[in-house]
């Protein structure tokens, strides 16, 4: 009963239940009561990570243990300062983006010294192949602009960028003074179409509504023709706050997003809910912030509006379809958007966990119950009493869709009370061998998780 808040008055009992430490799962990712359990034909074992001798600096100069699928072995494949987003080139090559270097990396097949591939980029994020007209470009985005590069003898080529998509919102973008809380930009293509998630500047505030493009938003532009302008792009759906992972679910045409909620929300109803005798509606109250609202993956609607920032999701029936309601400081009498009428949320995570990287893990070397599931990087809370997040959680494939998450990989956390943690995952991408390759940003770090065989 502790995450079903919003059906009943809450007493400040429930509100302790709430943000009490150890009533959730290691990560916070369980259902709320009323979900769909998802399937348990696996199980996590604390596993040593395998470190190479000369990449055991912090946090690996001592032993570190991550909790993986019982059977599977975890290994540095390579020590990647800022780690952020992957892609596997056909040749095995590992690309990793870094942001705070502006550059794009290449880790050898089977592991090695990163060296840069792509450099002097402006804060260089998601990385996605795809063959036009006969030749494989890697398209890469930057927060003003997305690019790509054609592949010369398997590995692309620096000097032939061509920019697809120009002139996005950044923090140089005159209107916002230098300040866009969320100015990475993250990518997809499905044939002609790419998709371009434009996040909002702020926490929720309408204004990034009456950007030209809007914030909080995906647009599409065609892939293939050169220079188009960022705000000319095509409004596919919009209420989504900051869509980090963007991925094309295989073996259909259907975008899926994976989206940071906002912050500090106040309470909706109508009630005492930390025991002073005072109705605490529209009161930014921490045991309350602490698990509202929830993270979302999405799978996108043309033409949808999810809600962001004058609706949340309400968790009270599960994480599965979840529907919208009003947000207090934005819209408390409904007049700026209509909540019932909204787009639901297709799948919900715990609140702040703050998911980034989007992989379907599909291959022939993908065992069940794997095949066809979604991964998800966690990349951690900052504003909740203690940690949530700090995870790889699985969306297992069901007859029904993506079920709840579950938890893959965890462990980064050592005391989430105290906020001590020595890494944070991020993306994840689909290794030859059918297991996967794991960013963690905090501790620079590119791991192979391989599963048994």
């Amino acid at each position: 009963m502790h995450r079903r808040w919003l059906t009943a008055p809450l007493t400040a009992a429930l509100l302790t239940a709430c943000t009490t430490p150890g009533t959730t799962p290691s990560d916070g990712n369980g259902p709320p009561t009323g979900g769909t359990p998802p399937p348990t034909d696996f199980t996590l074992a604390p596993t040593t990570v395998t470190v190479p001798e000369g990449l055991r600096s912090a946090p690996f100069n001592v032993p570190r243990t991550l909790n993986v699928p019982s059977g599977s072995r975890v290994r540095v494949l390579a020590r990647v300062p800022g780690a952020r987003f992957l892609l596997v080139l056909p040749n095995g090559d590992v690309l990793v983006s870094q942001p705070g270097a502006g550059q794009v990396a290449r880790i050898p097949a089977g592991g090695g010294a990163p060296t840069p591939l792509l450099t002097n980029l402006r804060k260089p994020h998601d990385l996605v192949l795809a063959t036009r007209g006969g030749t494989t470009y890697l398209y890469v985005s930057e927060t003003h602009r997305v690019a790509r590069y054609p592949l010369v003898n398997g590995i692309p080529n620096a000097s032939a960028a061509q920019v697809i998509v120009a002139n996005l919102p950044d923090a140089s973008t005159p209107e916002l003074k230098g300040a866009y809380g969320h100015e990475l930009k993250n990518i997809a293509l499905d044939g002609d179409t790419l998709y371009v998630a434009i996040a909002s500047a702020t926490n929720a505030d309408p204004a990034d509504l009456a950007g030209t493009p809007k914030r909080g938003a995906v647009y599409a532009y065609n892939a293939d023709t050169p220079a188009q302008d960022g705000p000319a792009g095509r409004l596919v759906a919009q209420g989504l706050r900051n869509a980090e992972g963007l991925a094309i679910q295989p073996g259909t045409r259907d975008l899926w997003v994976a989206v940071n909620n906002r912050d500090n929300v106040a309470f909706p109803r109508h009630a005492d809910i930390d025991g002073d005798g005072s109705d605490d509606y529209g009161k930014v109250l921490q045991g309350f912030v602490d698990n509202y609202p929830p993270e979302e993956l999405i799978r996108v609607r043309d033409g949808g509006n999810y809600g962001w920032p004058f609706c949340n999701p309400n968790p009270d029936g599960g994480w599965l379809n979840m529907p919208l309601e009003r947000d207090v400081q934005t819209n408390a009498d409904g007049s700026r958007l209509d909540c019932s009428s909204a787009d639901r949320v297709t799948v919900g995570m715990t609140a702040h966990a703050a998911p980034l990287g989007l992989t379907f893990w599909t291959g022939a070397s993908v065992p069940a119950p794997f095949q066809g599931a979604a991964v998800v990087g966690q990349h951690g809370s900052w504003n909740r009493t203690s940690f949530s997040g700090h995870a790889f959680v699985l969306f297992p494939n069901t007859a029904g869709g993506l079920g709840p998450a579950r938890d893959l990989v965890t462990g980064f956390v050592t005391d989430a009370v105290n906020k001590v943690r020595w890494g944070r995952p991020v993306d994840a991408a689909v290794a030859p061998d059918g297991g996967l390759y794991l960013s963690d940003d905090l501790s620079g770090t590119v791991y192979h998780l391989q599963l048994p065989q």
